[in-house]
């Protein structure tokens, strides 16, 4: 079995400028520690408050951190799949730039992938949760609901956190999975699940956002989301 100890961490922003310093601060510490090869990539969508200035002055000399700003495409999906796609070490990891999804949980979920294919940062596993208890409980039913119509085992559909060995990646078709917002989650691991991926969700705390403002609309992401949930189990998307 191969140990996979590198990971390409993939950050998509936008508007992101007070957060994304930090972030990257705290990922190279954790990675850093655990003795873990890796590198971050920044996707930004040519952000109008300066996030990308903010990245190349705090790191323009630290070749691990990659940025990549985007003028001719916007929107979360994409930006992760131009990060895969840049990617060049052996696990890739995805997580928000809001320190909604904690560094720390890292390390973890890159050396679980020595022997399972897909790691999450799940909510609704013993010791994971919301800082925020109406979310929390709204995205627990939601879950529930998705795993209604897509009969997988998955108890986290949505969170968006996770990592996944790079060579199982990139025999999914990419381009199919990573379109709209959130919603590609749902694809991504119910085609893994399919395809007999292994998948494992570790316990992940949720925090409120440091800084900015969140750019998710709950009700609009209530309708887009049940819609592809929808289609995905009819193979239609």
């Amino acid at each position: 079995m191969i140990a996979y100890v590198d990971v390409s961490v993939i950050l998509p922003t936008y508007n992101e400028r007070d957060n994304i310093v930090p972030l990257v601060s705290a990922i190279q510490q954790e990675l850093g520690t655990a003795g873990i090869s890796y590198e971050v990539i920044v996707v930004d969508d040519d952000s109008p408050d300066g996030t990308a200035a903010s990245v190349r002055e705090a790191f323009g000399a630290d070749d691990r951190v990659r940025l990549c700003v985007r003028t001719q495409e916007r929107g979360l999906a994409t930006a992760i799949a131009h990060g895969i796609r840049q990617a060049q070490r052996d696990a890739v990891a995805v997580m928000d730039t809001d320190f909604n999804h904690a560094p720390a949980l890292l390390p973890q979920m890159v050396k679980f992938l020595e022997y399972y294919d897909i790691i999450i940062g799940s909510r609704f596993t013993m010791g994971g949760g919301m800082e925020e208890r109406w979310r929390y409980l709204a995205s627990f039913i939601f879950n529930f609901f998705v795993r209604m119509i897509l009969r997988t085992q998955v108890q986290d559909n949505l969170c968006g956190f996770f990592a996944m060995r790079r060579d199982k990646l990139l025999r999914m078709d990419i381009e199919r999975i990573f379109r709209g917002y959130g919603e590609y989650f749902m694809h991504l691991l119910f085609l893994a699940w399919r395809e007999d991926y292994t998948i494992l969700e570790v316990p992940a705390f949720y925090r409120v956002r440091m800084y900015g403002e969140s750019k998710s609309r709950f009700f609009h992401m209530l309708c887009s989301y049940t819609l592809t949930a929808i289609k995905v189990r009819l193979g239609k998307r």
